[in-house]
């Protein structure tokens, strides 16, 4: 493709980002309090469900959504329905439920599923080799939604961490209390067991959809405290650092002065979400387009973005990596994202780390 023409492409991808920009900030004041005229569905009011006829985006019929009043697991659903024919791979599908009996996570680990949150699976074809940069793109997508930007500038009006994105799958924060504490050369031997736990809020899992060994699309599964706090113990923790919080929680943390935020519903979750998940395959889909031509701009716009939002930066990591059935254990700061997605690691000596896989503790 000539360049000029690469130009005019890139301008018109630009100037749909841009709009799209437009709308979302729109959407953004919109939430704050429900109007009048509002459609008491899209909401919850004093944070409890409001009956709703149906869940169903019936507005958006591309997205052939399906809702559910309780799942094995949304995303294994979705698969095995586009593996047995059922579904058509090349268009896309959406599954929600109200719970799930056998959620997963990443590696096989197990997902609470109360009543009150989302779970959402959406199938989108592809035409390309997904990468670990995917699963970022949509951190940063779902970071953008109304009510994550409402109470990130309720947050950080009053001083607090905002929710950002986790590499490389998460939505949350850590307690800003700990975030700046400096480690002095007498706390070194106690670093391996001072964590810092992650706040998680959301979480994602990719899995590809194989048709005859061809990859013919992905499912995005994500899952959303919303109401409901799962109550983590030493074994639901699976050896992770973390705790659950849930949106409702995170009102909570707000001090009575602060504006009231009326939480959306599940069914308008449910569409920004999903927009959110197209937004992201289109963006991946563009840096995809953008690679063989020699040019970075958008990706460089969404690293720039990424960095913004980043909830690892700065802090003080251990990772922890399987090599040859042996852990590896490397310590250091955590310095962003490399254009490959991969984690970067300021370590002790100076050597900056890409890492690719691994536990991540922050420790202090």
């Amino acid at each position: 493709m000539p360049n000029h023409h690469l130009t005019f492409m890139l301008f018109d991808i630009e100037k749909s980002l841009s709009i799209s920009k437009i709308t979302h900030a729109t959407l953004t004041t919109s939430t704050k309090l429900m109007p009048q005229s509002a459609n008491s569905s899209d909401y919850l009011v004093n944070s409890e469900l409001v009956n709703t006829k149906s869940y169903h985006l019936d507005h958006l019929p591309e997205l052939n959504h399906r809702h559910l009043d309780s799942s094995g697991s949304t995303n294994s659903e979705l698969i095995a329905a586009l593996q047995d024919g059922t579904l058509n791979p090349a268009k896309m599908h959406l599954l929600t439920a109200e719970t799930q009996s056998s959620g997963r996570g990443q590696h096989g680990r197990s997902w609470q599923s109360p009543r009150g949150n989302v779970y959402l699976s959406l199938y989108h074809p592809v035409h390309m080799p997904i990468s670990g940069l995917l699963s970022l793109i949509i951190g940063v997508e779902l970071a953008k939604m109304p009510i994550i930007q409402t109470l990130n500038e309720q947050l950080q009006a009053q001083g607090l961490t905002p929710i950002g994105v986790k590499w490389a799958n998460d939505l949350g924060f850590y307690q800003q209390a700990q975030r700046h504490k400096e480690p002095s050369a007498l706390d070194n031997s106690a670093l391996d067991q001072q964590t810092l736990p992650f706040h998680k809020l959301a979480g994602i899992l990719i899995e590809p959809v194989m048709q005859a060994g061809k990859l013919v699309g992905v499912v995005m599964g994500i899952g959303l405290n919303v109401k409901a706090t799962p109550k983590l113990t030493a074994q639901t923790c699976e050896g992770m650092s973390y705790q659950a919080i849930s949106l409702q929680d995170i009102c909570k943390m707000l001090t009575p002065q602060a504006e009231a935020i009326t939480l959306p519903s599940l069914r308008a979750l449910y569409e920004q979400m999903s927009k959110a998940l197209m937004a992201a395959m289109t963006r991946f889909e563009h840096l995809a387009l953008e690679a063989p031509t020699g040019h970075g701009y958008y990706l460089e716009r969404f690293l720039q973005q990424f960095d913004a939002m980043d909830a690892l930066a700065g802090l003080r990591l251990r990772v922890t990596q399987e090599y040859n059935n042996k852990e590896q254990v490397v310590t250091g700061h955590a310095c962003g994202i490399d254009t490959h997605g991969c984690l970067q690691l300021r370590q002790d000596n100076g050597k900056i780390s890409a890492l690719f896989t691994g536990r991540i503790d922050v420790i202090y």
